[in-house]
């Protein structure tokens, strides 16, 4: 299960503790429902290849059930192939809040025209969720424009958007 909040940001934020940087490519085999291969590279650390499939999410877009399995080189360069079109790249940093969540923020597609960014807390319960306040963590300016549950903020979205 994913309990997640995501907002559009600009640039990384300024004074929070980083604790990993990941360059990411992904791909999406379907959108809907969301089957999707993702290299994930640690800086520093090790390499995973992931599949993952996504349900439906709530009808606030809070929750939505998330399945993931690591699969081995020969299969991701399969599914890449069956593809066809060109990954995703993503820069994601995590970030360690005061309250102990993790703010993982991604830079998309960097140096294309459709370049953008985003931010997002996975949380543990629906009410933790729902009651988290960007203000009181001190993100308030950083974290204005949340698009949780917003047509057409998905990377599924953007994969349409940008790759069909």
């Amino acid at each position: 299960m994913e309990i997640e909040r995501k907002w559009m940001v600009k640039g990384w934020p300024e004074n929070l503790s980083l604790l990993e940087t990941y360059q990411m490519d992904q791909g999406y085999i379907s959108v809907k429902p969301t089957v999707r291969i993702r290299r994930e590279a640690l800086q520093g650390g090790e390499t995973n290849l992931i599949l993952c499939f996504k349900g439906a999410a709530s009808s606030d877009g809070l929750v939505r059930q998330e399945i993931e399995t690591k699969i081995d080189e020969e299969l991701f360069h399969k599914l890449e192939e069956l593809i066809g079109k060109p990954l995703i790249r993503k820069e994601r940093r995590t970030y360690l809040l005061a309250d102990g969540n993790r703010l993982e923020v991604n830079s998309v597609d960097e140096g294309l025209p459709s370049s953008f960014w985003y931010a997002e807390i996975e949380f543990k319960t629906e009410e933790e969720a729902k009651s988290w306040d960007a203000k009181e963590a001190d993100l308030g300016k950083y974290l204005e424009d949340e698009c949780t549950g917003k047509p057409g903020s998905s990377m599924g979205d953007y994969w349409e958007q940008t790759r069909r």
